[in-house]
C-alpha cells in the first residue's frame, strides 16, 4: 500500500500492469478481496485514477450529475481543479464514454449562474 502513496503515476502504471501480469488478477480485485469500507473505495478510486485519470474524472462527473439533483460540490471540485490540468481530455473521455458533451450535461443538469459559471470554465480551456 505505500507504494501507492510515494511513487509516480508512470512508475505506478507499470506496476499495476506487472501486478496483474504476475498474479494474473488486477491490483482491483486483490483490495476488494483484502480491504472493506472506506479503505476499500478509498484504494479503488486511487487505482482507478492512476489507471486512467481523464477516466476517472469523468466517470466522478458523471455520478455527480446522475439521477435526481446534481452533486454540486464535486462538480466545483473537479471542474475548478482540473481546469488548468486536463479539463480537455477529461471532457474528450466524458463524451466518448458517455455519447453527451460535459458541457451538454452540464446544461441539462444545473441551471442560472451556476450552470453559465461552469460552462465558462469549461469552455476556457
Amino acid at each position: 500500500m505505500k507504494i501507492l502513496i510515494t511513487e509516480n503515476f508512470p512508475h505506478l502504471q507499470q506496476v499495476l500492469n506487472d501486478y496483474e501480469q504476475i498474479t494474473g488478477h488486477s491490483i482491483e480485485e486483490a483490495i476488494r478481496n483484502e480491504f472493506s469500507g472506506d479503505m476499500k473505495e478509498g484504494l479503488i478510486a486511487l487505482v482507478k485514477n492512476i489507471q486512467n485519470q481523464p477516466g476517472y474524472f469523468a466517470f466522478e462527473l458523471f455520478q455527480a450529475m446522475k439521477g435526481l439533483g446534481t452533486n454540486d460540490k464535486d462538480l466545483i471540485r473537479i471542474i475548478v481543479s482540473r481546469s488548468e490540468i486536463d479539463l480537455t481530455l477529461i471532457k474528450q473521455q466524458y463524451e466518448q464514454s458517455y455519447g453527451q458533451s460535459l458541457a451538454d450535461s452540464i446544461k441539462s443538469e444545473c441551471s442560472g449562474s451556476f450552470r453559465d459559471t461552469l460552462i465558462a470554465i469549461i469552455k476556457g480551456n
